[in-house]
Order: structure tokens, then sequence, then C-alpha cells
């Protein structure tokens, strides 16, 4: 079943360009002019090849919210946006706060096959803040759990956090941390400032996030342990997290796409699609941190992908769920919010959504130069490509979009994994052929 691709004239995020074979799942020839020797051919010209996307903030919702998600439907929609990997988070039920449920979740990726799926573990148990899960036997299980996330739920304990940052030191983990201090959100519905009162609406303000993150830096230079801060989204962290990079502590930081792109304008029309955690800010809060990606006090861009069924957004706001899925959409959002703009590169796009996230979450096995030997995870994009993204464009279970009628940038239009196709000219490759060459692929390489 083994099937050998060439990729012809795609152009590498350094702005040169290369043919691609691959076979057995990983690069086996580069260069130019290469001959097809029976491989299917890809015409690559106009297209952009990137290391095989890797997002460190997914919620995929298996165990126990499959009506909004799935592990097969979420990678399916990670394919679908060029993603090769995956780390899932922990607020499923049960929730993954034993070793048992991620060997669950890891299980499921592995028998799918449309990326690679990495667990998250929770930090406490039931995500309930009181005491730490089993984070030993996570780590140390089938499923090597290196990340350990409440995400949804701050660690709003400082013991306890100091506590946690000190366990995951001992094998090199990280602690992501959701940074929102519950007693000053109590309520909160949107961002906090005079578009807040203006609508009636109980306000999120800056500082529940920022003083958050100071906490966690100072705690984290404390003990020496690594910390990651998720889905920064205020002019405030990122000047937070400039500081303690100066300092430096070993701290990274994620944005969102739709932190990138979108601002609290957009809840005037009380469409619960702009309803998510935290909340979308001001104008000046998207140029700071634009300029904290371009100058890398932000690490990486993650999509806290966050399905909901139809029921849970079509209601009235205060009623309604926080969240957005962002993973069919990430790479052009990013496109249109900075690469459009001049702010980065396709060489800092494979920074942000490849290397830095697989770095930060230790994935093994990763493609990060193209080089001769190295995993065949790839993703090609049409950079040339504008359209109204629509509902055609998510493939998985809910539609809690906040592009709908937007027009973005860019296209992706192959994604491979582990050297097989999982997209082919903009089509999701059919379930039971990808899970055929993923179990090919796990008979091989173990």
């Amino acid at each position: 079943m083994s099937t050998q691709y060439l990729i012809v004239g795609a152009t590498l995020p350094d702005g040169s360009k290369s043919d691609l074979r691959i076979a057995n799942g990983r690069i086996t020839e580069r260069g130019t002019g290469l001959k097809s020797d029976g491989a299917a051919m890809i015409d690559a010209n106009g297209l952009i090849a990137l290391p095989g996307l890797v997002d460190l903030h997914t919620h995929l919702r298996e165990p126990g919210f499959e009506q909004s998600e799935t592990v097969l439907s979420g990678t399916r929609a990670a394919a679908a946006g060029g993603f090769t990997s995956v780390f899932a988070m922990a607020n499923t039920m049960p929730v993954a706060d034993t070793s048992g449920v991620v060997e669950q979740v890891q299980s499921l990726g592995d028998a799918a096959g449309y990326a690679t799926v990495r667990p998250i573990g929770a930090v406490t148990v039931g995500l309930a803040g009181e005491r730490l899960s089993e984070i030993g036997a996570m780590a140390h299980s089938r499923a090597a759990v290196s990340v350990f996330s409440d995400d949804g739920k701050c660690v709003h304990d400082s013991l306890l956090m100091r506590r946690a940052l000190e366990y995951v030191k001992t094998f090199n983990g990280v602690i992501a941390q959701h940074a929102q201090d519950p007693r000053l959100t109590e309520k909160s519905q949107m961002n906090e400032g005079a578009l807040s009162s203006e609508l009636g609406l109980a306000g999120w303000p800056a500082v529940a996030e920022e003083s958050i993150i100071a906490r966690d830096v100072l705690l984290a230079e404390h003990v020496g342990a690594r910390l990651h801060i998720c889905h920064l989204s205020t002019a405030g962290s990122v000047d937070v997290m400039r500081w303690a990079k100066a300092r430096g502590i070993d701290v990274t930081a994620e944005v969102t796409p739709h932190h990138l792109l979108l601002t609290e304008e957009l809840v005037r029309s009380y469409d619960a699609r702009f309803k998510v955690n935290p909340p979308l800010r001001r104008d000046e809060d998207v140029l700071a941190l634009r300029a904290g990606v371009a100058d890398g006090t932000i690490d990486i861009i993650a999509t806290d992908h966050a399905p909901h069924p139809d029921e849970a957004k079509d209601c009235e706001w205060d009623h309604a769920a926080f969240g957005m899925v962002g993973l069919e959409s990430a790479l052009s959002v990013t496109q249109t919010a900075l690469v459009d703009t001049g702010i980065v590169g396709w060489n800092d796009v494979a920074r942000l959504l490849s290397h830095a996230p697989a770095r930060i979450g230790r994935l093994a096995g990763h493609t990060h130069d193209f080089a001769v030997g190295s995993p065949a995870n790839i993703t090609l994009t049409d950079p040339s490509a504008s359209s109204t993204f629509g509902l055609a464009n998510l493939v998985g279970k809910s539609r809690n979009s906040p592009y709908l009628g937007m027009t973005l940038s860019g296209s992706v239009r192959h994604t491979f994994h582990h050297g097989y196709a999982t997209l082919t000219d903009g089509v999701l490759v059919d379930p039971a052929e990808v899970a055929a060459h993923a179990t090919e692929w796990r008979t091989t390489h173990g």
C-alpha cells in the first residue's frame, strides 16, 4: 500500500525552490529536476511548502463531548488546515487526569491517522484546582505526556501552581497556564471597557490575565521550571512576557489567530460566535500582539480550537458557551493578519506554527528543514488564493467559526502526515484509506 510522492517545484519557507521525494514516511530525495520514477506527482509550482503544522492547543472533546467533536472529526479538521500534529486539551469527560484517559485519547488519534495526537494532561484532579493529578503516571505512560494544563480554568492557587512547576521540572515537562483570575472575572462576558458598558455586558478586565502571568513567571523563575502561557490577549500581557524573557525566565507564550485579527467591536452584533475566553480585545491589543509576534516575545500561534454544538451558540449572549473553532482557518488567518501585512515572512510562519510548538511540546520526529531522511510531515499552501470563508470550509462537527463570511488569504492544498496524504488538492482523503496508511506506518516504524 505504501505510496511514493514527488512534490515538484515547491517554494520552501526561505524562498528557495525544490523538488521533494517522499517514500516510506520520509523525505528520500531533495533537489531540482528530479525524475518521477513511478512516484505520484504533485505540482507544487506557486505553492509554499511548510513543515507540517503543529497545534499546541486543541480541544478534541472526546471522551465525553462527542456531540461537539471527536478525535476523528477534529483531526480531519486539523488535516484540512494543514496540521499534522495536535495537542489535545484535558477538559474532557472524564477529565484527562490519569494515564488511562490520556492513553485512550492517543490511541484514538493513532487509529484515525489524520494527525499525530499528543494528549495534554490535567494539572489538577478533575480540573478542580484542589490537588495535583497523576502527573508522573501520565508522563511515564505510553502517551508520554509532557504538557499539563487545566485550560478552561486557571490554576489559581499559588502553592498548588508552585508544586506543579516543581513536579514537571523533574522530567522537563511544562505547565501551560490559562491565565485568568477567577474572582476578577466572575460573570464576565466580554472585554472590560467603554464598549462593555455601552452594551450592558459584564466586563473582563485585562488585569485578570496580566496579574496571573506576572505571578507565574516569578514562580517559574523561583523553582527553575518551564512555563507556557496560553492564549495571550492583552498589550499588558505582552509587556509582562517581554520583561520575563529579558530576565531570562524559561517561559513561552502563544497567541490565537482570532486575537491577531478580530476585536471587541464584533460583539456589537451579539453574535455568540464572537464569544471566546479570553475575550476579543481592543485594536490596541491586537497591534501589541502582532508586535509581540514580530519581536519574538510571543513564541507560537495556537488555535484554541473549541467546538460547540449549534444550540450552545444559537442563543442569548449571556447563556452562550465560550469558544471558537479554528483549525481549518488558522493558516489563512495567519497569512491575512501577519504575512500580507508584512509583519512576518514564511520562515517565521514555519517557526510559529511548526518548529516552536514542536519544541515546546517535545514532539519527537518532527520535520524541521526538509532534510533527506527527515519525517515527511509537510503542508503545501497556495498564498495567492483568496476566498470567502464559509460552512464548506468547516469539516469538523461544529460550526462556531468567527470567520464565516470573511475574506481570507491562502488555501491549504495538500497535507502529508508520516509520508501519506491526508489532504489532496484541498479534499480530505477517505478515512478508511488514511487509517490503513496509519496502520501500515505504525507497523513499519513502531
